[in-house]
């Protein structure tokens, strides 16, 4: 199980035309789950409830999940996760930061779909990781982008030095095991920030 992402993730697009404009996350219109493996093949969705993120107008992407925020339709969990996992009290955040090329996405035309690859970094648990992604970005209106994960990014807890908090988790539940690591898929839609 994992933060992210942390997702996490990202998001890249943006143009109304030729002219680039700040944009912004629309929370409403976007989705970031991510899967903790338990008992070797047991699978399990979580999201997070609250997420926050922008675009400039240089390509600049930032992409904020609020940790606290963490839903996995069980209360317990919830609370578990915050305390032992994401150890909110002193990590509040996951943030992918990324940078796009505006000209790559800047001819679109509404309802046409193009892949973007982009490099960016997860800071994640008081570390920062690199993370290299696949975006299918969508110009779903004039004013509006959506951006999706092409395959899962798979974060790995351990490099976020999250391994005890893992390894906690699977002793208060009596599992066998919980995998590091964790695969995360978003959808997420970013609006003119001007309109």
């Amino acid at each position: 199980m994992k933060r992210i992402l942390a997702t996490t993730l990202l998001a890249s697009g943006l143009c109304t035309g030729s002219v680039l404009a700040d944009w912004t996350l629309d929370p409403g219109r976007s989705h970031l789950t991510f899967i903790s493996i338990k008992a070797k093949d047991v699978a399990e969705v979580h999201t997070f409830k609250e997420m926050s993120g922008s675009v400039s107008d240089d390509g600049q992407v930032s992409v904020s999940m609020m940790l606290d925020s963490v839903e996995t339709l069980v209360p317990i969990r919830n609370e578990r996760m915050r305390e032992f996992l994401f150890e909110t009290t002193d990590y509040k955040e996951a943030v992918l930061v990324a940078k796009i090329d505006p000209a790559i996405i800047s001819g679109m035309e509404v309802g046409e779909i193009t892949t973007i690859n982009a490099e960016g970094n997860l800071t994640l648990h008081g570390q920062v990781q690199q993370m290299t992604l696949l975006l299918q970005t969508a110009k779903v209106a004039d004013n509006a982008v959506m951006v999706a994960a092409a395959k899962p990014l798979v974060i790995d807890a351990a490099k976020f030095g999250m391994s005890e908090g893992v390894e906690k988790l699977r002793e208060i539940a009596g599992l066998a095991s919980i995998s590091n690591a964790v695969p995360v898929t978003f959808v997420m839609t970013f609006v003119d920030a001007a309109n």
